[in-house]
């Protein structure tokens, strides 16, 4: 997402929202202009720490008072919302990070009672990925980087310092699982949630059933899956898509999609014999989308009929269908083709909608289509072309 620096004239409490180590506090630090106090509450020291005035005595002995803070982390602290209110009804300009996306809710509103500006802050999309590596970047790299990008993922440190990706991700995942979910809810059985999340990434884009789950997680309850989740998106893991339907209580109850908030932890975690490009296509379409509905421009969901056809994602603007996706690796095979065509089709017929397309690997242009008098537009896009575009 990208972020008006000016905006921070404007606000006396920025929160900068986003998975653990997605660049959060870089980003703060770079849109910074004036000298401000820094403290990391990733220290479990000071999220222990009962009296408040110590920590703000300790930032104002080593910066010298500053008037502009920045406090990393803050879902570590308890009651950290009456301690950022405070500051500021002080005259102090607060900018926060947080790795939860509870915050996110509504209740952000509730507690910050000054005037405040919330930032999402994803791992790098793939535009911003192509900016590090260049300005005049030919078609033909930015298609070998698109490879790359599928398989690694966005997130900065091991792309901008060419560590190893897969080591790196592999114990951010497992990190991210302790410090933001085990460690915060004191779990009583921390390897339900470890084995959930491997089956998770392992399963990225397919549907799941909370039973299947809790058999997966050896639980008794189909609540406790229902927390579990809450928790694996809280933490900025993954994301549900619903099953799309016009009935709101039937999206409740039927069958949601998993993805993943990075291909890295896929290509890390998901125990796999070979590179499975459909799923790591799907799951970075479904990221981009993310984005785009976290900004407030679209929702998204997936489409199936009783005969179980399947469109990978409806786009929703307002109260109007404005667009039906499939994302397919492999559009060779003349039958994979008619599959994903005639479930456009059908979908475009039921949901009113005639923006179809098809998102392939080198596919483009369009092409009139008909299944049993049912009758459309497709058009085909190149994956690393609609990042781009969507970007």
């Amino acid at each position: 997402m990208h972020y008006n620096r000016n905006i921070y004239k404007q606000y006396l409490i920025n929160v900068i929202l986003g998975p653990r180590r997605a660049g959060k506090s870089t980003f703060a630090i770079h849109a910074l202009h004036e000298p401000f106090g820094y403290v990391n509450f990733d220290d479990e020291k000071l999220a222990e720490v009962q009296d408040y005035d110590e920590i703000i005595a300790a930032v104002d002995a080593l910066y010298d008072t500053p008037m502009t803070l920045l406090f990393d982390e803050i879902q570590n602290l308890p009651r950290w919302e009456l301690f950022v209110n405070r500051l500021q009804r002080q005259g102090r300009k607060l900018i926060i990070t947080g790795s939860n996306a509870h915050l996110l809710s509504k209740e952000l509103a509730t507690h910050l009672t000054g005037r405040h500006l919330p930032v999402i802050l994803f791992p790098f999309s793939f535009s911003e990925f192509l900016k590090r590596k260049g300005s005049e970047l030919m078609v033909v790299e930015k298609k070998s980087l698109l490879e790359f990008y599928l398989i690694n993922g966005g997130y900065p440190e091991p792309l901008l310092k060419d560590t190893a990706s897969k080591e790196y991700i592999s114990t951010l995942f497992t990190s991210i699982i302790y410090k933001d979910i085990m460690k915060r809810f004191s779990l009583r059985i921390p390897q339900a949630v470890e084995d959930l999340a491997l089956y998770l990434v392992a399963n990225v884009s397919q549907e799941f059933s909370y039973n299947t789950l809790r058999k997966i997680a050896k639980c008794n309850s189909v609540h406790t899956i229902d927390k579990y989740l809450s928790y694996l998106e809280e933490a900025f893991l993954f994301f549900q898509v619903k099953k799309f339907s016009f009935k709101a209580r039937e999206q409740l109850t039927h069958n949601k999609k998993m993805f993943c908030i990075d291909n890295g932890f896929i290509t890390a975690k998901a125990f796999q014999t070979s590179t499975n490009y459909g799923q790591l296509y799907e799951n970075i379409a479904a990221i981009h989308l993310k984005r785009s509905k976290m900004m407030g421009k679209l929702d998204f969901y997936y489409w199936k009929n009783s005969q179980q056809e399947e469109v990978d994602f409806v786009i929703k603007q307002g109260l109007k269908i404005t667009q039906l996706i499939q994302v397919c690796y492999e559009l060779e095979k003349e039958k994979t083709k008619e599959r994903e065509i005639r479930a456009l089709l059908k979908a475009g017929k039921e949901l009113k909608c005639k923006d179809l397309l098809i998102i392939t690997k080198e596919r483009e242009g369009t092409e009139a289509k008909e299944w049993f008098g049912v009758k459309g537009t497709v058009r085909y896009i190149p994956l690393w072309k609609w990042l781009l575009q969507k970007s």
